[in-house]
């Protein structure tokens, strides 16, 4: 192994060229202190057209905002709330891509990655460091890129999987031991309890598990206590999937791929959930090319993929990235798994959301908002839940669907929905016993 010397991170970013394209490592590893070193250098004149990609990153992004126009330009895989005010404004931007295809973005040089800006574990023995809970894109960034600089952080776990890379794949050191971003979810409220004991419902014993960080996963997996040998085999987990492997219920003894194992590529939560990752067998951190391949997640039997939506028409059209014209969040790795639910036997893809706003708005409208896009089509979508209640769209007609899916709206808006609905497929609507 090649010795290591550490360097300041103002030294360390000027490897950065004007018109180079830069990676960021996603959620808490995102490395706060080259984050804040380049944008320092981004002061000095110096540098012009520089993008900047990642996936959702937590912590500061000033480099999206309307005060570094011409020097930096974010070209997000996610909108994430630190970047989503400078997309919707126009400062910044969101580039649409399935989570399974952001490496493939990088490896098939459709985008380059002239530096990848990561951080790391200290070195092991072997001469090995790990890229911790935040695999994803990164590790196909740090094959493509030209230059790759590392910040060591006795905080960032060591994970397994294949998230670990050699000391000498890294060209510019860093040192920094500031805590990694925690992330911390809201309680969930009555609304998000009834949504997750109605999802729980799905769960057999034995299911595989995808869902998220936020309140109605929490929820759903606070009613899992009495499952027996429940896997995971998901993009992300947080600290609710915690509980349920101290109990037992999580054993993964039924799935196929990596039996006995928990699959992410990345993990976002707190110290607790970062202690859980360090030096685990039990976690296989992966590439995403892997945990989000449609065909590996179905090879695991009753895979239970659970997303979210911002709002579903009345035929089961899904828009979860964006607000009519403006982005919200991104397509993420809903659609990966919507596929490979439906394709692993007894998989059930499945949809969960409150019945409106925390404004009162509907989420469920005759028609998608203008401008919104369809993230999970129509023909994609199995189950929907709402907090009044599951119904099961797969293979039923529109006219079958839109009854269905009023039954499970807020009631304020039902009379309007059936209305719309009458008005779209006609007199039959009313007529015809399903």
């Amino acid at each position: 192994m090649k010795p290591i010397h550490f360097v300041s991170a103002d030294e360390a970013v000027k490897v950065v060229k004007s018109n180079d394209h830069i990676h960021f490592s996603s959620v808490s590893c995102c490395p706060q202190v080259l984050v804040e070193a380049l944008c320092r250098r981004g002061e000095s004149g110096e540098l012009k057209n520089v993008r900047i990609h990642h996936l959702h990153t937590e912590g500061i992004a000033p480099y999206a905002g309307e005060h570094y126009e011409g020097v930096f330009f974010s070209q997000s895989f996610f909108v994430g709330s630190n970047v989503r005010r400078d997309v919707q404004a126009g400062w910044a931007d969101y580039i649409p891509v399935f989570l399974s295809e952001t490496q493939q973005l990088y490896r098939q040089h459709v985008i380059p990655c002239d530096v990848a800006m990561i951080q790391v574990s200290p070195v092991d023995r072997h001469g090995y460091v790990s890229l911790g809970p935040s695999v994803d894109a990164t590790l196909a960034a740090i094959e493509c890129a030209r230059t790759v600089v590392a910040v060591m952080n006795p905080n960032v776990p060591r994970t397994w999987g294949n998230s670990n890379i050699p000391a000498d794949c890294v060209d510019v050191w860093v040192e920094d031991d500031r805590p990694l971003i925690p992330a911390t979810p809201a309680a969930p409220t009555e609304v998000e309890m009834q949504i997750g004991h109605h999802v729980a419902a799905l769960v057999e014993d034995g299911a595989c598990l995808q869902m998220g960080i936020g309140a109605i996963p929490n929820a759903v997996l606070a009613q899992l206590t009495d499952r027996k040998d429940l896997g995971v085999h998901t993009e992300m987990f947080s600290d609710g999937m915690l509980p349920l492997v101290e109990k037992g219920c999580i054993t993964g003894m039924k799935k196929h791929y990596r039996r006995g194992r928990i699959v992410s590529t990345f993990c976002m939560g707190s110290r607790k959930l970062y202690d859980f990752l360090d030096d685990n067998p039990g976690v296989y951190m992966s590439d995403v090319k892997y945990t989000n391949d449609p065909y590996i997640i179905a090879s695991n039997p009753k895979v239970c993929a659970i997303n979210s939506a911002l709002q579903v028409d009345i035929t089961g059209q899904v828009c979860a990235d964006s607000l009519g014209t403006k982005f919200y969040s991104g397509v993420g790795g809903q659609t990966d798994f919507i596929q490979g639910a439906s394709l692993s036997e007894g998989g059930k893809a499945i949809i969960a959301m409150p019945s409106t706003t925390l404004k009162g708005v509907s989420k469920i409208a005759p028609t998608l908002t203008n401008g919104a896009g369809v993230v999970t089509t129509r023909n994609q979508v199995h189950y929907l839940v709402t907090e009044y209640g599951t119904v099961d769209l797969y293979g039923k007609s529109l006219q079958e669907r839109a009854k269905l899916i009023i039954g499970i709206a807020h009631p304020s808006v039902r009379e309007e929905l059936d209305r719309a609905a009458f008005e779209r497929f006609g007199p039959h609507f009313h007529s015809a016993s399903f």
